[in-house]
């Protein structure tokens, strides 16, 4: 849906295992809805014949499924007891160059070393410019490439000390697994912006961007990957049984500053990330959601013979709607959780015709309501986020149709107000609704047809976080205030900077 922020790219990684490439094909596959433009994997093995170190590599434009349909893929091209993957997404512009398509791999004076990244570089364009004036030749555009610049400039002697030499001059978000000819490193930056976790397999290391990752290899999830941390596995840490770390030294007054924005709405609710799982956070932001707007104040008849109805918006609002349902019963305040909204999970991305590009037709080609559960009902619909307004409109558009008594609409986060320069896919600030109809929530309201709107505070929202999370680190919340935790070039245009 054009009308939800995208994040960016989810990354999978696995040491000196017999299946490497199989494991991280299903872990891309569990990741897909971090990026579906395209799809990546590099494996590293020693060739007897050649006497040296290959790393093949297989990657295309899109659905992990239809980018490795092929058994030939997995048991001939994709050999080698380690491997990396990438899902992605894309700058509009630039998601046509396969160029740009992850892992990338090059062969330099220390030996072969791919890469892929989840982030976005925020002195990207200081780099390249620097680079620029040395007359480096770029390939990509992504901001990816100039790590292994870094990486292939840096004065350095060995491998891990041009790592640690390159990592020590970018800045931003970045979660990155590095593919060397010995080792599989798994780098997470200093403020943690985005989630990684170390798992293992049948005894050999491996690190996704979410556990739902492992839950389908059938890994066990060991512990997060902290921020700042660099870790490194090679053959003597799967013998003992432990990863070496290193840590990149932070810059002063660097605070961890973990996306909250991927347990309102990115990461799978059977992930656990930063510490918990998705799933509980959610329904305690639909708790949260019904302490600040309890129903008997949203809706304006409570007498009525049909109780009001919860509805979510499928997927991602899902468990936020049954806190919320839940929480206001818990209370005494009468209502039911019901599917008001059907979820069509068979629609591609190429469904549409020309002719048919509009959000009106996608949304309709994606949901349709439950007629029964809408009619004569007051209908409180909770969704995670309104982004443009536009599918908002769209879907009430729907369930009006259906004749409910009311529509309220209520969001279990802030309105957003600023983009994401730490890897997600934000529109400019003029195309959020919130902005502009200056934050007036009441014409938000009239402008998506509902009769009231109601968003979850800030306050509300960081405190149900933290509330139902055993982790003390603190949340970025840029999307919702503005208030950036790193600075940011803002002169840099995505499509010579692009966001992975």
């Amino acid at each position: 849906m054009s009308d939800k922020p995208r994040e960016y790219c989810g990354i999978f990684g696995i040491f000196d295992h017999p299946e490497a490439a199989l494991a991280t094909y299903y872990g891309l596959h569990s990741l897909q809805h971090r990026g579906q433009e395209s799809a990546g994997i590099v494996t590293s093995y020693y060739d007897e014949e050649k006497g040296r170190n290959i790393m093949p590599s297989y990657k295309d434009f899109g659905l992990v499924l239809n980018v490795f349909n092929k058994p030939k893929i997995m048991n001939k091209i994709l050999k080698g007891r380690s491997a990396i993957g990438h899902n992605r997404y894309s700058t509009s512009g630039s998601s046509k160059n396969p160029a740009n398509i992850q892992p990338f791999r090059v062969h330099y004076r220390s030996g072969n070393i791919a890469i892929g990244h989840n982030g976005n570089l925020s002195n990207a364009k200081q780099i390249r410019d620097r680079f620029r004036k040395e007359g480096v030749i770029f390939q990509s555009t992504s901001d990816t490439e100039l790590i292994l610049h870094l990486i292939s400039h840096s004065i350095k002697q060995d491998q891990m000390g041009q790592i640690m030499d390159a990592l020590h001059q970018i800045e931003g978000a970045y979660c990155l697994v590095l593919l060397t000819d010995d080792k599989l490193i798994a780098v997470r930056d200093p403020n943690g912006f985005r989630p990684l976790a170390l798992g293992k397999k049948d005894g050999k290391f491996c690190v996704a961007s979410e556990t739902c990752a492992f839950d389908i290899n059938d890994a066990e999830y060991i512990r997060d990957i902290e921020p700042g941390e660099v870790v490194v596995i090679d053959k003597e840490a799967t013998e003992k049984g432990e990863v070496k770390s290193y840590f990149i030294e932070p810059k002063a007054g660097t605070q961890t500053s973990q996306c909250i924005f991927e347990y309102v709405y990115f990461s799978r609710p059977d992930s656990m990330i930063f510490g918990e799982m998705v799933d509980k956070i959610r329904r305690n932001l639909g708790k949260a959601l019904a302490k600040e707007h309890p129903i008997d104040e949203v809706v304006s008849n409570m007498d009525a013979d049909k109780k009001p109805v919860v509805i979510s918006v499928p997927d991602s609002s899902n468990t936020a709607a049954i806190g919320y349902a839940n929480e206001n019963l818990k209370m005494g305040k009468e209502c039911k959780y019901d599917i008001g909204l059907i979820r069509n999970h068979y629609v591609g991305r190429t469904f549409i015709s020309p002719g048919q590009k509009s959000r009106e037709q996608k949304v309709r080609t994606k949901f349709n309501p439950v007629r029964g559960v809408i009619e004569g009902r007051s209908v409180i619909i909770v969704d995670d986020s309104i982004v443009r307004g536009t599918t908002s409109r769209y879907l009430v558009d729907m369930i009006r149709a259906c004749n409910p008594a009311e529509i309220h609409f209520l969001v279990s986060s802030p309105p957003i107000i600023s983009p994401c320069y730490y890897g997600m896919d934000f529109p400019t600030p003029e195309e959020l609704i919130a902005n502009k109809f200056d934050r007036n929530v009441e014409k938000i309201a009239e402008e998506i047809g509902v009769d009231s709107l109601r968003y979850l505070s800030a306050d509300g929202l960081v405190n149900a976080v933290k509330e139902a999370n055993v982790s003390e680190n603190d949340y970025c919340t840029a999307c919702f205030t503005g208030n950036y935790p790193v600075p940011v070039n803002f002169g840099v245009e995505k499509e010579e900077n692009e966001l992975v």
